[in-house]
């Protein structure tokens, strides 16, 4: 299949580009407030074995707060998403609602004020 495609993408690619889109979204809601945060994913949470050991619920995404000249960083964890949601339009919703939760704790505030297509998916 060609490149330009989209079902050329991996399941990586594709949520990669689900992440992008949602803080691209979010750019275009709040400008410049947003203009020092870094988005990324990560396969797994860091300590992710401990977590089911303890019986904890491993975490959707985090957030690091900006310091000593970085920015901001949310990261969303692909594997965990993918568990949670059942299809693939589900998965593209939840990624969306962790993005939206995690600026939104970033710029305490509420995630529906952040933006109206939140739809707090769990």
């Amino acid at each position: 299949m060609p490149a330009i495609l989209p079902g050329s993408r991996t399941r990586g690619e594709r949520f990669e580009d689900w992440v992008l889109d949602s803080a691209d979204r979010l750019q275009e809601l709040r400008g410049s407030e947003l203009d020092n945060v870094e988005y990324a994913v990560e396969e797994i949470p860091p300590g992710l074995e401990r977590i089911l050991r303890e019986g904890g619920r491993p975490p959707q995404g985090s957030l690091i707060r900006p310091a000593q000249g970085k920015p901001a960083r949310i990261t969303v964890y692909r594997r965990v998403v993918e568990t949670e949601a059942p299809s693939a339009a589900e998965a593209q919703d939840l990624v969306h609602d962790v993005v939206v939760e995690y600026t939104a704790a970033l710029l305490n505030v509420e995630p529906e004020s952040l933006d109206p297509y939140y739809r707090g998916y769990r």
